[in-house]
């Protein structure tokens, strides 16, 4: 063995879906592109389902599986379990890991409640006595041009942020035949658009600003009432009639709220599954007493500034292609100008955990941090059931 080489750093994942093809590209990616300090295996594979697990491990690159996380989360030659599974099961998941002095990479939102995002956040507080560390993933914040507009409000760039406007748009559920999924259903998500993408606005928001919400108006609909259940769905949560039949909707499909920030801020939020022709758009804004910041994920390489203590007679938006070796993460891909893509956010963030991990410290956006999104996604749910009542957002801990 090569007394140079990184340690090993054993990875376990629970579920194989969507998220877990994306988790899965990155831990292979990473340390081929990057060079670690720990050198991550990918050594299970957890499903319920054996033969679809196994299929699903082989595709994905995983040595082993398991069909119960139960088992997964003990293994000797597990060191970090990443979690992919719909929002009902990452509490019960997260705390039994840490429990078991795994490190931990949960999906969000953190959980489908605010206690069970607090029960999370104080295991993970506890296993950061003993050295075990936890992260949950906003791999948005992993974007170079996200990281750029993080920075250049740091530097006081746009100076007081006073409006901040955020858009999460999709369309994939605009058809009221498109099946029930998962995704739809309450018990096991926990809410609709808000906590699938709005979750991801707030969190940008929070991020970028280095700010948090102080409160909320909201309004929460649902378009679609009843879906067709699809064979795969029925029977899952019991909410459902059988397959062939339909079942209900029981989360919103959009989510438009108002917001104040800890600065003095504005925010005007809106996050749908209804924006026909919109696939996963991602469009902030935030204007400041010295400059403005626009991203907008569909065109993910740019960041538009605009510095308004130049010259008028030249001033305007500024586009950047954010490109250059110089910007986050970028100096270990392509030349200048060859331009990133969705799954590269993915392997930044196994990057950032692998190098917290080695090195002692506290990996972003932490439980903690994923607690204060929950905090901020309840008080929305609670605003829009109250007539959009103002509601406060519980202070970050």
């Amino acid at each position: 063995m090569d007394d140079n080489a990184a340690a090993p750093l054993g990875v376990a994942m629970v579920g194989y879906a969507f998220m877990g093809a994306a988790h899965s590209h990155a831990w292979r990616t990473a340390p081929r592109f990057f060079d670690l300090p720990l050198s991550p295996e990918m050594r299970v594979l957890g499903g319920r389902d054996a033969v679809a697990v196994k299929a699903a491990a082989a595709r994905l690159g995983w040595a082993d599986t398991a069909t119960s996380w139960a088992e997964l989360v003990h293994r000797d030659d597990v060191d970090l379990v990443d979690i992919c599974t719909p929002g009902r099961t990452h509490a019960e998941i997260a705390i039994a890991a840490l429990a078991a002095g795994k490190h931990v990479l949960c999906e969000k939102p953190l959980a489908n409640s605010v206690a069970e995002a607090e029960a999370m956040a104080q295991a993970a507080a506890e296993a950061a006595t003993r050295g075990v560390r936890s992260m949950v993933g906003y791999t948005y914040r992993r974007v170079p041009a996200v990281q750029l507009a993080r920075q250049l409000v740091a530097d006081g760039r746009i100076g007081t942020a006073r409006h901040v406007r955020v858009q999460y748009l999709q369309d994939w559920l605009a058809d009221p035949e498109v099946p029930l999924s998962w995704r739809l259903d309450k018990q096991l998500a926990g809410s609709g658009a808000l906590g699938d993408i709005g979750s991801h606005a707030v969190d940008l928001a929070q991020f970028i600003t280095g700010e948090h919400l102080t409160g909320v108006s909201a309004v929460l609909e649902t378009f679609v009432h009843e879906r067709p259940v699809a064979g795969a769905f029925a029977g899952l949560s019991g909410s459902a009639d059988a397959a062939g039949g339909r079942g209900p909707v029981t989360v919103d499909d959009a989510a438009v709220f108002l917001a104040r920030l800890s600065g003095g801020g504005l925010g005007v939020f809106e996050a749908t599954r209804f924006a026909v022709g919109r696939k996963n758009a991602i469009r902030l804004e935030v204007n400041g007493s010295l400059g403005s910041l626009y991203f907008n994920f569909e065109d993910m390489n740019v960041l538009h500034f605009y510095d308004a203590t130049e010259d008028a007679a030249v001033a305007g938006f500024r586009r950047i292609v954010v490109t250059e070796p110089q910007h986050a993460y970028v100096a270990h891909w392509w030349p200048a100008g060859h331009g990133l893509g969705y799954e590269h956010a993915f392997t930044h963030q196994v990057v950032d955990l692998v190098g917290a991990i080695a090195a002692g410290e506290q990996p972003t956006p932490s439980f903690a941090d994923g607690l204060a999104v929950q905090r901020a996604l309840d008080a929305v749910e609670r605003s829009a059931g109250d007539d959009s009542r103002w509601v406060a957002v519980e202070r970050p801990d």
